[in-house]
């Protein structure tokens, strides 16, 4: 990666990612019609034993092999990859270290604090340009369940948050998104249940309070075979989003976007045979 070197410089005081495992916000199917704009393609990045790797995409489904960043990522306790420097086609880290908010462009050298509080939050994801502003999106779960999405800008920093979600939000262990998953144009959100339900909450384009997200989708249940669920937008190259999955014992899974709602995902391919189950963190 291109801000590879200047992130090692701070790589000692900044460090990575455990989301916090949260019972499910109500909602029912929901049905969306149109063309979706190609979806981007970005690396997969995960932790191991405080290192930062590298995977970038193949192009057709799967992963390279990985490049290690550095060491240095193992106090953290939360880092999200973003797209935001050099007009959207950086990638971008935002890290949260005792409360406090960073965050480093792929092509800068240095980190920028964006302010304290943020350890409020028990889970934070990225999910793209959900609100419209065409600067990706921040989306963060409070200790009371409810959901609050800050709107990006070019420089990386925020504008003030909305809520997007009211409560019940502490029953979704994973969150993730980054892509458009229903085939309508727009980002959307993807949430774990607790009991392995997997669930897509399709964004209006709206950056509106609590009508950011419109009804949910249920994709189905035993997601709960899943230790890490992520999306890195495109990744086998056929303009649509996908799913990475790294189970249990350690293989990781693709589920290929097909954007048809009533079916938003093809069955899972195996593009990784064993030793996913030893990161912590893929994001």
């Amino acid at each position: 990666m291109i801000w590879a070197a200047g992130f090692a410089l701070v790589a000692a005081a900044l460090t990575v990612v455990k989301l916090a495992p949260g019972a499910s916000p109500a909602g029912s199917a929901s049905s969306q019609a149109a063309a979706a704009a190609p979806a981007p393609m970005f690396p997969l990045f995960a932790r191991k034993d405080g290192h930062l790797y590298d995977y970038e995409p193949k192009g057709t489904g799967g992963v390279k092999a990985s490049v290690d960043l550095g060491a240095g990522f193992a106090d953290a306790t939360a880092i999200i990859q973003s797209n935001v420097s050099a007009g959207g086609t950086g990638n971008d880290l935002y890290y949260r270290m005792e409360g406090k908010l960073y965050y480093t462009a792929e092509e800068g050298a240095d980190t920028k604090l964006l302010g304290g509080g943020w350890d409020t939050y028990t889970c934070l994801a990225s999910v793209g340009n959900m609100g419209g502003t065409g600067e990706p999106e921040l989306i963060g779960r409070d200790s009371a369940g409810a959901l609050w999405m800050y709107q990006g800008k070019p420089d990386g920093s925020f504008e003030p948050r909305i809520r997007i979600g009211t409560a019940g939000w502490n029953g979704m262990d994973r969150l993730a998104g980054r892509g458009d998953f229903t085939g309508d144009g727009k980002n959307d959100l993807i949430a774990r249940g607790a009991d392995g339900t997997l669930y897509i909450y399709p964004g209006t384009g709206n950056a509106i309070e609590d009508a950011t997200l419109g009804n949910r989708i249920t994709v189905g249940k035993g997601w709960d075979a899943y230790k890490q669920i992520v999306s890195t937008g495109d990744n086998d190259g056929d303009g649509k989003a996908d799913l990475i999955a790294s189970d249990a014992a350690g293989a990781l899974w693709l589920y290929k976007g097909t954007g048809n709602p009533s079916a938003p995902f093809a069955a899972k391919g195996q593009i990784g045979t064993s030793g996913w189950a030893a990161f912590d963190a893929l994001f």
